[in-house]
């Protein structure tokens, strides 16, 4: 298993690379994938069960679905470094004929995605149903999503919630990235959401709290303990408390950075505050 140090040096390579990546092409979102470097990087280098060997099916291994889409360039970062595809490629996102577009599509086959993201909201419902089928086939393995706080404004995250609830799809575990900001500003001024956790609760999910949402021990310990809690007939849902921009001073404590790329000048700033660790591409 992983360090808390090589996880730490892990994410500092993805933060470079989102920051490269958002660059090279003047396009794509920084903020959030800067505050969901740390959980992706020990979701997949340290949680999950899964294969590089990648199969659109999934059997028998843990699987994963980004629903907001739009943080692409920190889940092509970490799968990049997971193995799925050459880090090399990462210099292609966004441009055209490649198979990293800004937000993730399958048509291309890269290798991580099963679903075209972006669309926020229609996450949650795949999700549930990977985990309902794995069910049925008696695929004990763990189905895990990412949402944005933004995101639950949409209406069928509430459905897909009741009806996961309602079939206890327990082997589910659900992380809303909760930074309290989105595109036009602060979430609770652009349509406030009250207690996402009490939310949660009443549709029948058993809910836990990770405060430190920057931080790779917490991160683990939040996910260790939502698997010891799931499979007792309720879904899983982690409210991690994260912040936007992550590990660079000045896109931290603004929405500004949600999807505006850096000036070169900023980009140099950026990175030294990031030192390469694991080499760029």
């Amino acid at each position: 298993m992983p360090t808390t140090q090589q996880l730490q040096d892990f994410t500092q390579q993805v933060r470079r690379d989102i920051l490269r990546m958002v660059h090279a092409v003047q396009s794509g979102h920084p903020g959030g994938s800067l505050g969901c470097a740390e959980f992706l990087t020990v979701l997949y280098q340290d949680v999950m069960n899964h294969s590089t060997d990648f199969s659109m099916d999934g059997k028998e291994e843990d699987v994963f679905f980004l629903s907001n889409g739009h943080i692409s360039p920190v889940f092509y970062s970490v799968l990049a470094h997971s193995g799925y595809f050459p880090v090399s490629e990462l210099a292609s996102f966004r441009k055209l004929d490649t198979r990293l577009q800004g937000h993730p599509t399958t048509h291309e086959g890269l290798p991580g995605i099963r679903i075209a993201s972006g669309s926020l909201g229609q996450g949650m419902s795949v999700a549930i149903g990977t985990a309902e089928a794995k069910k049925l086939n008696g695929d004990d393995s763990f189905v895990y999503t990412l949402h944005g706080d933004g995101e639950l404004q949409e209406g069928q995250i509430w459905e897909a919630a009741m009806y996961a609830s309602a079939k206890k799809i327990d082997k589910l575990i659900a992380t809303i990235d909760l930074n309290g900001k989105q595109i036009d500003g602060a979430t609770d001024d652009v349509l406030p959401m009250g207690s996402i956790k009490a939310k949660f609760e009443a549709f029948g999910w058993d809910v836990l709290e990770v405060k430190e949402g920057n931080d790779v021990e917490a991160i683990k310990n939040g996910l260790t303990t939502a698997k010891n809690r799931a499979g007792n007939g309720k879904p899983v849902c982690i409210l991690l408390y994260t912040e936007m921009g992550n590990g660079v001073d000045f896109m931290m404590h603004t929405h500004a950075w949600h999807g505006k790329p850096p000036s070169d000048e900023q980009l140099a700033d950026a990175l030294a505050q990031n030192p390469e660790t694991l080499g760029d591409y």
